[in-house]
């Protein structure tokens, strides 16, 4: 492959990366600054076009964060139903700083728990009555997610860390390689 071509293929690549947001199933979510720190599962007929996702990230404060990521018209904000497993569920979602439409905070530790361990889920904003629910097929979402948050833990400064102990071992005390220890009383 000639220096033009691979030239050529790295800016295809370039303007095909936002289009992977898209993509079904999960997978890490590649929109702008998120890098590994977000895992994004999306609707199984999502195009760049028209899409439903929800996205589990690591936020700046190192909690876990539940979004949802859609192209739908009115935004993301407001209340979504959800069947998860053949359960009816429903939460509200708030307009969020993140690169995705609005945050869960009511119920997001246990809508995470069925993200990682369910099988399916139907979600649709409730003032889209009369439009079809997305189907995200869970497939792949524990390890997904476990990846995603594997790094979001705080940070602890030096000054905060356990200091080095101070105990010595007396070596006469310590078993010695092949002799056995001294019989004690039992």
């Amino acid at each position: 492959m000639g220096p033009h071509r691979a030239a050529g293929l790295i800016v295809l690549l370039a303007f095909a990366q936002p289009a992977l947001a898209q993509t079904s199933g999960w997978h890490f979510s590649p929109l702008p600054g998120e890098g590994d720190r977000a895992a994004m599962g999306c609707a199984r007929d999502a195009t760049p076009e028209n899409f439903t996702c929800l996205a589990v990230r690591c936020e700046d404060d190192f909690t876990t964060g539940l979004h949802v990521h859609s192209s739908r018209f009115g935004g993301d904000a407001g209340t979504w139903d959800m069947t998860l497993d053949r359960e009816n569920l429903s939460f509200a979602a708030e307009t969020s700083d993140s690169p995705y439409g609005a945050r869960i905070h009511e119920d997001a530790d246990l809508l995470l728990d069925r993200l990682r361990h369910g099988t399916f889920v139907y979600l649709r904003h409730s003032g889209d009555e009369n439009a079809p629910f997305a189907f995200i097929d869970l497939s792949g979402s524990m390890k997904t997610i476990a990846e995603a948050l594997y790094w979001c833990a705080p940070r602890v400064l030096p000054a905060e860390q356990n200091a080095v102990s101070d105990v010595t071992t007396d070596p006469s005390q310590l078993e010695k390689n092949n002799e056995p220890s001294p019989s004690r009383p039992q």
